[in-house]
Order: structure tokens, then sequence, then C-alpha cells
């Protein structure tokens, strides 16, 4: 039995709590084969604030397979780390989850952020992932951890449901990253939906070599890929269903059934990205049955011999059949409900299957059941529901100004709580602000993208315009959390971005 005086600083034990358990009744696709994924419903709920105390979380159960959900709040690091003994077979510096089973993680509060340490799930089963951000894990330089995978699975794994996260790197292999979702050595019965994948040179594969054919079948659905070079996903002898995605920015290939390979590709919307379907850099060929999808402004290559593009015109080669009932929306809907619902932060919505955002029926409170604990460490998630973790949005009724403005756009647009009114700058890069009249503390804000234009900004400073000091910097849209700050204006700058940004909602909060 966990108790609080049982475990070491950030870890506080909880009573369990039904509504903090992960929304497993929103779970479809193969994680609902094999005996289902549940992770740790019906088991004790912990918080904890470092990586030690994930850790300690996981040993401290009355057994391996006893039920367990770890609501994570703040930054987890390389440093926070450490390998925990006893029942279970932990590693510093990464999250390990070896040789367990039935187990949620999932971001609450603020936040989850796994900071360039990556989740390696091994010889696990009815695992859940869901609600946090895991970031820039390499494997060269400093830090590494978890082989450069964001979330890896490996050597006899079955049953893992990887929801509503948010997943990138900063670069390639050339820059000391690999993967951000790897399966293989006998991973088996996966789900991942409603995640954001992005600025990676891999997306993710099934089976890491022409020899490793054990895998699958997985689920991929209402994933946004943005500004990756290939792999989403690679399957090697593995089948995939691949429903209701939005691939944006694939610069050399996207999903590549090979080896044998099998993929079913319903309902996706193609955009700005070449070769997005086919088998790539191997003769052994792969196959894919084909409906709904939209291919806008996607280049093909000529085929080679290992070179076979899918395109220009897409059509069927093999017929696959799922054992799972699943709701399609149209792909023309795709980039919009995305931007609603892909991603950690976004309150776990999901769509209805007629391009609505509905919240779960059934699953976590976003914020935190108040323990008494340590406050948790500044940190950045994607894009929540304007509610998010309490209070009124502080924009509404404020003013607003900027550097500039694209025609047709206005300041105002940002603090009038409507999502389909939005600010541009002129060019790609700019600021935006919210200033009130008397001095007004904030901690937290949201930046909310316009429909269609999901994931166009970059990198980015959040600024007190009183002082000029910086009170965050990133990259993407989405939530931001910062030292509680008093001050008459806040602005966001944005630095880099893929293309003109068009921020919807600035929203404040204390």
């Amino acid at each position: 039995m966990l108790t609080a005086g049982a475990v070491g600083a950030g870890f506080v034990a909880l009573q369990a709590m039904p509504e903090a358990a992960a929304a497993t009744g929103g779970v479809t696709g193969y994680a609902t084969q094999n005996g289902g994924t549940t992770g740790g419903a019906g088991g004790a709920v912990v918080k904890a604030t470092t990586g030690t105390a994930i850790h300690q979380a996981l040993c401290g159960r009355a057994s391996d397979t006893t039920p367990i959900t770890i609501q994570v709040e703040g930054t987890i690091t390389v440093g926070n780390t450490a390998k925990v003994s006893g029942s279970c077979n932990t590693a510093a510096g990464v999250i390990e989850l070896k040789q367990i089973s039935n187990v949620t993680i999932i971001g609450v509060g603020g936040g989850a952020i796994f900071d360039q340490i990556g989740i390696h799930i091994r010889e696990a089963k009815n695992i859940i992932i869901q609600n946090v951000t895991v970031r820039n894990v390499k494997k060269s330089g400093s830090p590494t951890s978890n082989g450069g995978d964001a979330i890896g699975m490996e050597s006899g794994v079955s049953n893992v449901w990887v929801d509503h996260n948010t997943l990138y790197a900063s670069g390639g292999e050339d820059e000391g990253y690999d993967s951000l979702i790897d399966m293989k050595a006998g991973t088996k019965y996966v789900t991942v939906s409603y995640n954001t994948l992005r600025n990676s040179g891999r997306g993710g594969l099934i089976g890491s070599s022409d020899s490793d054919t054990g895998n699958g079948p997985v689920t991929f659905h209402h994933n946004i890929y943005e500004n990756i070079d290939s792999r989403t996903p690679l399957l090697r002898a593995a089948t995939a269903h691949i429903y209701n995605n939005y691939y944006l920015g694939l610069t050399k290939s996207g999903i590549n059934p090979r080896d044998g390979g099998k993929a079913k590709v319903d309902n996706n919307y193609f955009k700005n990205s070449a070769d997005v379907l086919g088998t790539f850099y191997t003769d052994l060929m792969g196959s894919w049955q084909v409906s709904g999808n939209i291919f806008d402004n996607v280049t093909w290559s000529a085929p080679g011999t290992e070179n076979h593009p899918a395109g220009p015109n897409v059509t069927s080669t093999t017929t696959i059949s799922v054992p799972y009932s699943y709701s399609l929306d149209p792909a023309g809907c795709v980039p919009s409900v995305l931007a609603s619902t892909a991603g950690a932060g976004k309150g776990l919505q999901v769509s209805n299957g007629s391009c609505t955002p509905t919240s779960p029926t059934a699953g976590p409170t976003t914020s935190s059941p108040r323990p008494t604990s340590a406050s948790p460490t500044p940190s950045r998630t994607a894009g929540p529901t304007p509610t998010q973790g309490g209070g009124p949005n502080l924009s509404i009724g404020a003013g607003a100004d900027g550097s500039s403005k694209g025609s047709g756009t206005s300041y105002g647009n940002v603090i009038d709580g409507n999502l389909s009114t939005y600010w541009s700058p002129s060019g790609t890069t700019g600021s935006i602000s919210v200033k009130w009249s008397a001095a007004t503390s904030i901690s937290r804000i949201t930046i909310r993208e316009a429909s269609g234009a999901a994931g166009r900004i970059g990198s980015y400073r959040v600024l007190n315009a009183d002082t000029g000091a910086v009170l965050a910097s990133g990259s993407g849209a989405g939530t931001v959390s910062f030292t509680k700050t008093s001050l008459k204006k806040v602005t966001f700058e944005i630095t880099g971005a893929s293309g003109t940004p068009q921020i919807a909602e600035f929203e404040t909060y204390a």
C-alpha cells in the first residue's frame, strides 16, 4: 500500500480517484484487441514531479502487475531521473517501464514535459501514455537517453495506447536525434492516437530490420505529422491501420510498408509533401489499401529498383480487414479538427466522427487533485482548451497591439474569444501583445492557431513587455507556463515560422 511517507521527494500518494484515471473508454484500434488496454484503471492514483518519483511509484506497488495511474506535472529530466532498486527494474536517465504491466502515465495540471529524456517500454503490457510532451531526446551528444527515441517499445511489449501527446525533436540524425515512436522486437496491439509529431528526421518504425518481423498490428489515427523527413511510419512485415491523420511537410517519404508490410490508409490528409505512400529504399515490397484520402500538393518521384511510390495515381494493392469498429471523419476536415484535438494539453478532446471536437465521456481531469506537494516546475505543453487549469481567460476585456499585422487581420482578434478571427504578422515573424491598464499577475499563456494554420509557428519568446525580460522560449503553439509575474503587458514574439502564422486567440491566465 502506498503512503506519502513511504516515498521520496517529488512523489505524493493520493486516494484512488476515478476521475483522475486515463480515458480508457476512448481507446479504439488494435489496442482494444488481445484483452484490451486499460492501463492503471482501478488502481491507486499517485502524483510525481520527477523521473525518480515515477520510478518510485512503479517500484512501490504491491507487485509489478498492481494497477497504478501516475499523474505527472512539471519537467522530467535526465538529472532528476535516477534508478530505483527493488521489485521493479528501472534505469537512470530514462523513464523505464520494464517487466511490468497495468500502468498509466498521464500529464496533469500545468503540464508534463519530458525534456531530453525518453520513455522506454520493454517486456511490458497494458500501458497508457497520455497528455505529455516529450522533446529533444538524443542518441548522441549530451545528454543521451533511450537511444534517441521519444517513446520506444521493444521485447515482448503488448497492448499500449499512446494518446494525446506532443513529441518533437530539433532535427534529424545529424543533430543527434533518432525517432519519435519506435516499435520492435515483438511489439503488438498498439494504438497511437491524437498525437502531434514534428521536427524530426524520423517519425517512427515498426520493425527495426528486415528480420524483425514479429511486430504489429498497430493503429494510427488522428495524429499530426509535421516537418518530418520519413517513416510516418516505416512498416516492416507489420500491418497498420492508418486513418484520419494529417501529414504536412514530409520531405522524403511517408507511409512506407515494406518486406511484406501492409497499410490500410483511410481518409488522411496529405499536404505539401513528397512520396507520402509506397515502398521506398528497398526492393522488398509492401502493399496498401487506400480510400478517401486527400493529396494536396503532393509530389511523386519516378519509380526505380528501390523506389516504388504509390502515386501519382494511387490505387489499392491489397485488401485488409480490421477486427474493431471505428468512426471516420471526412478527410477534408482533418486539418481543422486535429488543430483542436491532437497533442498534449487539449483537454483530451476527440473528434465525434463528424468533424466536431468533443470532450471524452470518461477521462482524467487536466488539473491535479490538489495534493500537498512542491510547486510544479515551469513547463510547456501544446494547445489546451480555454478553461484548462481553471480560472478566467484574462485576455477577454484587455487590450492588444503588435509589431505588424497582415492585410485583413486585427490585433483585437486575439482577445475576442472567437476562433474564426485571427491576427497575422505582415511576414512570417512578428509580435502580438495583450495589455491591461493596471498590473495583472499571470503565470500561463495559451496561443491558439486558426483552423488551417496549425503548426506554422516555429520558435518564439514570451516577454514581459514592461521590462523586456524573457519569461519563456520554445517552439510551436500551445500553452506556456512560467513563474507568476505581475505586469501590464505581455508579448508573444514569433522568431521563426514555416509560413504566415495565424493566431486566433492569445489567452492569459493567473
